[in-house]
């Protein structure tokens, strides 16, 4: 078995991976990425890039049967839905391409095959093709990701009952289905559907759907998928799925009972467990939690030396940005660069649905709940320029301001390009600025900005155009 040394040894090939590949190699250091599948991970390949180019899709269906509100008329058109996938996976596979590019000019080594911690600064790897080897580091990361968990009694078969990977690698729409989740996955997955056609039902546990969220903004978004045709149960408990013949049974339980939902597919988007399987976390004591989780500090050391988590395996935020970020702060602390820790608070969360809901930091009520005196300053689009310019002129800005201090702690945005919108407030939050210095700087007009501003007036009761 050959062995190969480096400076640092990455498991796993994703946005947390390769970022912290590139990173380590800007500092000089000799790196090594171990993929089992693709680079770029999910997100590339099967989540965020694949669905967002899907989401485009849906948008310009909407958009064409709104050509009456537009001037303009289109005579009997067809959506082909597998061509749209096809976009997509195009669309995924130049990105990976650049990956594997971006792997080659800072010459980094790719390594295919399934890595398993043999000691805190050995990794053995299997692989049928290129044969078995040991990387020996004197670091490693660990970037393995997150898996849909096997829930009891939601047997995911592929076909009928299936998670989010199997809905984005569908070439044909179901004409009914179910979705277990009203968590961005689910209702990002339900919107495009919806726009081809599909009847989409959506259900989830908690009272209100994106249950992490600001429950007003929550609301907002509700209205609206309902316009959508997207059907919303909340407060409903799943009990029960099958597969019936060629259809689905979901039995749920409300405050109307236990009745039983039928359609052609169920999408499980609830539940998941850190891809840890296999990788030796136990053989040498890594510290885990919850659902597989390697426990972490805020620079991303686990409790063995030399050993690093990054990304959904730490299970700190499932998002493929927060992996992004911790890659670069797991590199910069092995170079002993001293970067500010990890914190939580200035994670921008996103939801691409129509209308988006972008946010980050503390809700109202969260603030609220921890004992915080705050000021709330909330402007609509409802009256901007540029939105109603576009037909989009639903949703509002939210910013959540603490009393004594006047600092940012959080904020909230439903609307058109709210997820473009947002990255102001949380840098704003970051440099502990105040909604007067946002509401000092001038804005072009017409933009979609100028509801940011005129959120950040309104915190102090001095919003212009209300």
């Amino acid at each position: 078995m050959s062995e190969q040394t480096y400076d640092i040894a990455i498991v796993g090939g994703g946005p947390g991976g390769y970022v912290a590949a590139i990173r380590a190699a800007q500092l000089g250091k000799k790196v090594a990425v171990i993929e089992r599948e693709y680079l770029g991970g999910v997100c590339l390949n099967w989540g965020c890039i694949p669905t967002k180019a899907l989401l485009r899709n849906a948008e310009i269906i909407r958009l064409l049967g709104r050509g009456k509100e537009f001037g303009f008329s289109v005579e009997n058109p067809t959506a082909d839905y597998t061509a749209a996938v096809e976009r997509s996976r195009k669309i995924s596979e130049r990105l990976v391409k650049g990956v594997r590019s971006l792997m080659d000019n800072n010459g980094i080594d790719v390594i295919w095959g399934t890595g398993k911690l043999a000691s805190p600064n050995t990794v053995a790897v299997h692989s049928k093709e290129e044969g078995d080897r040991v990387v020996s580091a004197k670091d490693i990361i660990l970037a393995t990701g997150a898996c849909p968990c096997v829930l009891p009694g939601f047997d995911i078969d592929g076909e009928y009952i299936i998670n989010a990977r199997h809905a984005i690698e569908r070439t044909t729409l179901p004409e009914t289905a179910i979705l277990i989740g009203g968590g961005p996955i689910g209702l990002e997955i339900g919107t495009v559907w919806s726009a081809y056609g599909t009847k989409v039902e959506v259900v989830e546990m908690q009272s209100h759907i994106l249950p992490t969220e600001d429950e007003e903004a929550a609301q907002e978004l509700s209205r609206y998928l309902k316009r959508q045709k997207i059907k919303l149960h909340t407060s409903t408990r799943v009990e029960k799925i099958q597969r019936v013949g060629k259809s689905v049974h979901v039995e749920i339980n409300d405050k109307k009972g236990t009745r039983t939902l039928e359609a052609d597919v169920a999408l499980v988007a609830v539940g998941f467990c850190g891809n840890c399987m296999d990788l030796g976390l136990r053989d040498i004591g890594v510290e885990q939690y919850g659902r597989g989780w390697v426990k972490t500090d805020d620079f991303m050391r686990s409790n063995i030396p030399h050993v690093y988590a990054i990304g959904d395996i730490n299970g700190k935020l499932l998002l493929a940005h927060v992996a992004s970020a911790q890659g670069i702060l797991a590199v910069e602390t092995i170079a002993g660069l001293h970067p500010e820790p990890f914190n939580v608070n200035l994670v921008p969360r996103c939801t691409y649905t129509t209308p988006q809901v972008a946010s980050f930091g503390l809700s109202e009520a969260k603030a609220k709940e921890q004992g915080l005196e705050v000021r709330v300053g909330k402007f609509p689009f409802l009256p901007n320029g540029k939105a109603l310019g576009l037909g989009e002129n639903h949703g509002f800005v939210k910013i959540v301001a603490e009393e004594s201090s006047g600092v940012i702690i959080g904020a909230v945005i439903v609307g058109p390009e709210a997820t473009e919108l947002l990255p102001e407030l949380v840098l704003a939050s970051q440099a502990e600025l105040t909604p007067e210095e946002i509401a000092k700087t001038i804005h072009a007009h017409p933009t979609l900005s100028e509801a940011v501003a005129e959120a950040a007036h309104g915190v102090f009761g001095k919003a212009i155009h209300v």
